[in-house]
């Protein structure tokens, strides 16, 4: 065996693997790794997200699955390199199930497995129609009396929600919607897409002006429509915002503009939803199986109760309701808040000639656009990264194959490289008297991220003009507001005509709690952190999301959203939880989560 090939070997191991599982020998397949193990499967095993840490999580999830599961057909995947690093063996893999077909990604180290990634590809007799099998579109020959693809779409748009029943739900338009929408939809999942504005986008463009995307281009792509190749690096929020309106008609989704859902109920007898919804004036009731929250991973606006506030004489408003600068001119603006949202709105008003006073209450993460993009995501999402045969697929699974557990540790490496790199910048900023931190464990943005959802901001500017005093700050907490200022706790008190409350937002379970009720927004719990036990992520360790992309608490109710990329890669794991349910395939979900933070 010492002679084979690294693919010869991998598939070797393989062959005894998927024998022991299809044999029902659950100890010798467990005994095939190492003890410190990691196990991350997105859907095809446990019908949930869940990583199994250590052979005796291996080794009960087998207990309960294996046999619906039905595993079987191991094999290296085609066209694939097997690689060999560090004592690590790396080979990309397919397998079946007894529904389902899978691929993922497995490391090797001593001969055994260290990581397992299992993704569900696609539900068999119930494939996405396309490349081959896409559909032929023109009607050729004698068909009397056929309707046009116009004639079938403005049908379909005037009857579901009135003489036919969707499925699906989803409340909220925004990219996260969307992006699920468009999978549903190639599913055959009838799907009903409830978003509050005037036009799909509008999500972003009623932003502040100066908003674009943090993130790379790369990172970014929607399902099925990649960017072309001409969008620019960092998408301009109205550029985002009529791109999600092309995608809505391209992909010829139902969405309902200028409607809001005004009530939902879960029938336990019937197993259904009953959601009201205002359509521009028309009230609707809707009767869904399956109803997906896509409010946005940072949930609702997060406005602290200050004392005297009610005093202050000038404008006050959330980040989210920020128009821009444009009205502020000889106006002095406070910000209340450190993260991105408030060194974007501080930028905009500099560059608008208005007086901005950034508020810093706590420790802020900053790490420079430029340096993240080659040291953080360059060697998966980027220029180089395609060049080389990257693809945003396979780039999404190389992500998702690191276990939350041990994540914190490759990462940071790569941060210890940005501040050494770095260096000058961030001794810049503490002489300007900005406070920095680098995460709980020195780990860096994409854990904060994943953590929390919130301390940290992508400098494309801001901090430079921080540094050089353009934008002003005060650090500390907020005692009080006055009628014309923002007292600290530490004496200082800060004129201000506008204050600006940069200060986040709450678990999307606040959204169920009003639009459904408090009792089932505490029985789903919060939403969002692994509970790693580190500030606003508080423990026990989940290991994944807390309920995000899987089934909750609450039967029938599903939450979908986080960035961009979040939203693409985790919305075609969610799409097929969905259509399985539709199509009566039994989803036994093992390790469904428990709650242990209700908000």
């Amino acid at each position: 065996m010492l002679n084979k090939t690294p693919a010869a070997r991998v598939q070797a191991f393989l062959d005894t693997f998927g024998e022991a599982l299809e044999a029902g020998r659950i100890d010798e397949a467990a005994s095939m790794f190492v003890e410190e193990c990691y196990w991350r499967d997105l859907v095809t095993f446990s019908w949930n997200i869940k990583t199994m840490e250590g052979r005796e999580q291996v080794r009960d999830m087998l207990k309960s699955q294996l046999d619906h599961v039905k595993p079987s057909n191991w094999q290296v995947a085609e066209n694939e390199e097997v690689t060999e690093a560090d004592g690590v063996t790396e080979a990309w893999i397919t397998f079946e199930t007894g529904v389902a077909r899978g691929y993922g990604l497995v490391r090797l180290r001593d001969g055994l497995i260290w990581t397992l990634l299992t993704t569900m590809v696609e539900l068999k007799g119930h494939e996405e129609k396309a490349g081959f099998t896409r559909p032929l579109g023109a009607k050729h020959g004698q068909n009397v009396g056929a309707r046009t693809w116009k004639e079938e779409r403005e049908e379909e748009t005037r009857t579901l929600g009135y003489d036919k029943q969707p499925y699906v739900v989803i409340i909220g338009g925004g990219q996260g919607g969307i992006a699920l929408g468009a999978r549903l939809r190639q599913l055959g999942v009838p799907t009903i897409i409830v978003e509050k504005n005037e036009r799909p986008g509008d999500s972003w463009r009623k932003r502040y002006k100066s908003l674009c995307l943090h993130d790379p281009v790369w990172y970014d792509h929607l399902p099925y429509i990649d960017f072309p190749k001409n969008w620019p690096v960092f998408s301009p929020k109205d550029k985002i915002g009529d791109w999600l309106e092309m995608y809505t008609k391209v992909m010829e989704l139902n969405y309902w503009t200028k409607s809001t859902a005004k009530s939902a109920k879960y029938d336990e007898a019937r197993k259904e939803w009953t959601v009201v919804v205002d359509r521009d004036g028309e009230e609707v009731v809707l009767r869904p199986k399956q109803l997906v929250f896509a409010t946005g991973m940072s949930g609702k606006a997060n406005i602290p109760a200050f004392k005297g506030k009610e005093r202050f004489k000038g404008e006050q408003h959330h980040s989210s309701q920020h128009p821009g600068p444009d009205q502020y001119k000889d106006k002095k603006v406070v910000v209340v808040g450190s993260n991105n949202s408030a060194h974007d709105i501080c930028a905009a008003l500099h560059e608008a000639g208005v007086d901005a006073t950034m508020i810093q209450r706590s420790t802020t993460h900053i790490v420079k656009s430029d340096t993240l993009m080659e040291l953080g995501l360059g060697d998966l999402y980027s220029e180089r990264a395609l060049q080389s045969g990257m693809t945003t697929a396979k780039a999404d699974l190389i992500f998702a194959s690191l276990p939350y557990r041990i994540m914190h540790e490759f990462q940071k490496p790569i941060y210890d490289k940005i501040r050494e790199v770095d260096a000058k910048f961030y001794d810049d900023l503490e002489k300007a008297g900005f406070r920095l931190d680098f995460g709980a464990d020195d780990s860096g943005l994409f854990m904060k991220y994943l953590r929390r959802g919130s301390g940290y901001y992508i400098d494309i500017g801001a901090s430079q003009l921080i540094i050089d005093g353009k934008i002003k700050l005060a650090a500390g907490q907020v005692e009080e507001i006055t009628e014309d200022s923002v007292k600290l706790d530490n004496g200082e008190e800060v004129p201000a005509d506008v204050i600006v409350y940069a200060t986040g937002y709450g678990s999307m379970n606040g959204w169920v709690a009003d639009l459904i009720d408090r009792e089932t927004a505490d029985r789903v719990g919060k939403v969002w952190g692994l509970g790693s036990d580190t500030p606003k992520d508080p423990g026990p360790w989940e290991g994944e999301q807390r309920n995000m992309w899987k089934p909750t608490q609450q039967e029938a109710l599903w939450f979908h959203g986080g960035n961009l990329h979040q939203s693409r890669h985790y919305s075609q794991f969610l799409s097929l939880q969905l259509k399985a349910r539709m199509e009566g395939i039994p989803t036994p979900v093992y390790g469904l989560q428990e709650v242990h933070q209700k908000s």
